[in-house]
């Protein structure tokens, strides 16, 4: 046998690996060292060989493999003559001195690996002890193609096994893994824990953890045990989410009508992790900031966001690990469909009062998706996956939220009982196996009769959106309106290559009837569509709901019907929601002015729904970045304070008595939204309530505290400066430690921003935080250059930190600058500078740096001339 070894100038392209031979069973034993950051392994492979072959092809990376040989069916032994891997396809090839004939057979391998310090594969975490000591657990993170960081195997999604798996660790250890422990010895200082036997199942879904660790646990009623484990000492902040994932397992077993297939589920706090969190079957991993709930210390919408993740990864439980993706191109099978399973369980378990979630998912998800999916340098929700390198670039808004908006549009179109009826039959046709998007749309078809296929085919396979353009032909007591369709681009232009037609499923609300929804199907490119008994001051509005994903373009005449509607709050806050934000996708397309926005934006001071409001705040930030280009960011603050000051006013600083959930929310939107617009009065009010804070003389509530840390921060003297830092040191709770680095992404003088910035890359800031610190400087108009020359005097360091990782997407999100000069010169760096794992996000970033350029010439003699008029 020859030495293990890598010859990369010999490596083909990639391709998925051949179906020669297929693995069905792995007995993994691994040996972890957590002081030198090393681990051992030996595993037996029981595959069947398909057809006669003398190389067993498979992946492994980072990996040293000391010994391989086959055993075959007759018990004959194959020693490997050679042992080969390629950095770049990630390919081991074993090769045999002769062939090894069709049988079931078992391969050998012996490896050693380093727990590495880049948030994938088998990697050490830095976390800190109740006494203040540094020390390392070990943890794995495999999506999408990091098993075999771990150990070698079959790492593509539709080479399903079963797995043995033994760890051998330090005996004070808590050691988990997908399944229960069915063994445990301990042999002086170490102890061998070995896991049952998983189900069929891929490799990305593997996991398991070493550490320190408590937990505190529930039982469901189908005697299921749901256990939180959280750092030591900190039980007490695992109760929300453990009550949150019992109940999201018992709700999503009786809606899917099939029974969580394990005896445990597990969801583990982790200190570093580059995702949010992970779906691993039996073992979900969070980000601390994700999973943990301090009674005191913890704001709403951390609270909702905790509720909601971790419904998302229990969704895929069943959604992407009993039934999973056949390939990445259908990745959004996993996403989206938990995307929007998430809402709809923590929707039905109603845990916040006032419940407006599906507003909320219209404002957080599908407008993100819409915006991102505008743009030429989108991409369809099933993208064609050719090479690894290219799938983390598809963990974006398009997988999930636009794939999430899509399932709404579907379910709202078949209604809840076929829907549900439709993905029992999805789930227990496919469990255990593959599957690709037709096996979906075939389900729904089944229980539905209605051409979903058809329709949802062209949603999934083309980029993009329709825009639905209106023309009105008005009698006495009756409306035509033709409607024409064509893909929705955020330039406003129309291409000529450009002919995609939507199966667009409308439905249609009037003031005379608004309970009466009319429901069709455009088929084709233009339509008539006549409604009776509508007088021609009556507004008449599509998308009723806002289920549908896409755009619709009113005529003046039609708009300013609504505005009456938008007061009185006769509109839906969804609708209310939707006309706002069309209209503004509209005016940034060049199809309607930003005058015409402004104007319209004033219909809404008495809007009382928080996500309205959140999606006005947005609207306006987007704006603020814009004119942060010219000399009208005074004019333009005075203008947003006068559009927030009537909720202010009703909603205040203090919490109001058996006020909702959606209130705290709402003020939290209104009191930040007004210290960003320069309001005096809240600005001193903040520094008094941080003062205050400091000495502890008044506690902030959480709620507020990103608001009043953001205020200080704005206007900050070198002692606040360090106070925020010295809050930043104190505090053990990750949630609190970020709303301080937001706050410090505000500064406005060089010299603090500069600091900001290097303390990013400082060992006080964890790594999967580091960018997200650099990001909030660059959202901030003083630091946005600050921020790209940071990014580009430490590529290196930032590239190697994070290589593939979808980590790297933020920083070169370079999208807020708006002239054709900043566009060049960020071609330029990545020109010189090729990022693979972020490609998609710079090409993005550069089309909205020369849109924003476009739109400032277009819209800037009216906007100051709207501006000043008001001001005067």
């Amino acid at each position: 046998m020859s030495s293990n070894h890598n010859a990369s100038n010999e490596c083909n392209t990639f391709s998925r690996l051949p179906l020669t031979v297929i693995p069905r069973h792995y007995d993994i034993v691994i040996k972890p060292d957590l002081h030198n950051f090393k681990f051992d392994g030996s595993e037996l492979i029981d595959v069947a060989v398909k057809e006669s072959t003398n190389k067993l092809i498979l992946y492994a990376v980072d990996l040293t493999i000391s010994r391989a040989f086959f055993t075959d069916s007759s018990a004959a032994v194959f020693e490997a003559e050679d042992i080969h891997s390629c950095n770049e396809t990630e390919v081991l090839t074993i090769t045999f001195a002769s062939n090894l004939k069709p049988c079931n057979g078992q391969l050998s391998l012996e490896f050693c690996g380093n727990l590495n310090d880049k948030l994938k594969g088998f990697y050490r975490c830095k976390y800190v002890t109740p006494e203040g000591e540094h020390n390392y657990s070990a943890v794995t993170h495999f999506e999408p193609t990091d098993a075999r960081r771990a150990f070698p195997c079959w790492d593509e999604p539709a080479f399903k096994s079963r797995f043995d798996l033994t760890l051998v660790v330090p005996k004070n250890k808590t050691t988990l893994s997908n399944m229960h422990i069915v063994e445990e010895r301990v042999d002086g200082d170490l102890k061998t824990v070995k896991f049952a036997t998983t189900p069929l199942m891929s490799t990305y879904l593997i996991a398991f953890v070493v550490g320190e660790y408590d937990f505190i646990e529930k039982i469901t009623n189908d005697n299921v045990k749901v256990r939180v484990y959280t750092p030591l000492n900190k039980s007490e902040q695992g109760a929300f989410a453990v009550d949150v994932a019992a109940k999201a397992l018992s709700f999503f077993r009786d809606y899917f009508r099939i029974p969580y297939p394990l005896s445990k589920l597990d969801l583990i706090a982790v200190s570093e992790l580059s995702f949010g969190a992970m779906e691993n079957w039996g073992l979900i991993t969070y980000r601390e900031s994700c999973l943990l709930c301090d009674a005191v210390n913890t704001s709403s919408s951390r609270r909702e966001h905790i509720a909601l993740i971790v419904a998302h990864e229990i969704a895929h439980q069943w959604f992407g690990n009993l039934v999973t993706m056949e390939w990445w191109t259908h990745l959004w099978l996993n996403e989206g469909f938990a995307e929007f399973m998430e809402y709809l369980c923590i929707d039905n378990l109603n845990i916040f009062s006032g419940n407006d979630l599906w507003t909320q998912f219209t404002c957080n998800i599908s407008s993100d998706a819409l915006k991102l999916d505008a743009l030429r340098n989108s991409h369809p929700i099933e993208v064609a996956v050719k090479n690894p390198s290219e799938i983390v670039e598809i963990f974006d808004d398009i997988s999930y939220r636009k794939g999430a908006s899509l399932i709404r549009m579907l379910h709202d179109y078949i209604g809840d009982e076929n829907f549900r009826e439709g993905l029992h039959l999805y789930l227990k046709t496919h469990s255990y196996k593959n599957t690709i998007t037709g096996n979906l749309w075939e389900s729904f078809e089944e229980v539905s009769k209605k051409p979903i296929r058809k329709m949802m085919d062209i949603w999934t396979k083309e980029t993009g959106y329709p825009l639905i353009t209106i023309t009105l032909d008005q009698n006495q007591n009756s409306e035509s309106l033709i409607l024409h369709q064509q893909r929705f681009f955020i330039d406003g232009k129309e291409s000529e290559n450009e002919n995609t037609s939507w199966l667009v499923p409308i439905s249609i609300g009037t003031q005379s009837n608004p309970t009466n929804v009319q429901k069709i199907l455009l088929d084709a490119s233009n339509a008539e569509f006549v409604l009776n008994d509508v007088k021609p001051e009556q507004w008449v509005k599509l998308n009723y709901g806002f289920f549908g994903f896409y755009r619709v373009h009113y005529p003046s005449s039609m708009l300013s019907q609504f505005i009456p509607a938008i007061k009185n709050k006769s509109l839906s806050a969804l609708d209310r929601l939707n006309l706002q934000n069309d209209l503004f996708a509209i005016v940034k397309s060049g199809k309607a002015s930003t005058v015409q926005l402004l104007k319209f934006l004033e219909a809404f001071t008495d809007e009382d729904n928080y996500s309205v409001w959140l999606s006005i705040s947005d609207c306006l930030t987007e704006l603020s970045t814009l004119l942060s280009h010219t000399d009208l960011n005074q004019v333009f603050n005075a203008y947003g304070r006068r559009l927030f000051s009537n909720v202010y006013e009703r909603i205040g600083w203090e919490q109001i008595e058996n006020e909702h959930h959606s209130d705290a929310l709402l003020r939290s939107v209104v009191i930040m939204k007004l210290i960003l617009f320069e309001d005096a009065k809240l600005i001193e009010e903040a520094k008094s309530r941080f003062e205050n804070h400091v000495n502890g003389t008044a506690i902030i509530p959480a709620d507020l505290r990103t608001s009043v840390y953001g205020a200080v921060a704005k206007d900050c003297n070198n002692e606040t400066f360090e106070t925020l830092f010295k809050l930043y040191r104190m505090t053990d709770l990750q949630e609190e430690k970020m709303r301080i680095a937001r706050a410090l992404g505000l500064v406005n003088e060089p010299f603090y921003i500069e600091q900001v910035l290097k303390f990013s890359l400082t060992d006080e800031v964890r790594s999967q935080d580091a960018v997200f610190w650099i990001a909030y400087v660059a959202a901030n108009n003083h630091g946005r250059d600050a921020a790209w020359q940071f990014v580009q005097d430490n590529h290196e360091e930032l590239f190697s930190r994070y290589e593939s990782s979808f980590l790297l997407t933020p920083l070169y999100c370079t999208k807020d600058f708006a002239s054709e000069e900043k566009a060049k010169e960020v071609e330029r760096f990545f020109d010189e500078n090729p990022t693979p794992a972020a490609a998609r996000a710079v090409k993005q970033s550069l089309e909205c740096i020369r849109h924003n350029a476009e739109w400032l010439s277009r819209d800037i003699a009216g906007i100051r001339e709207y501006l000043l008029k008001q001001d005067s």
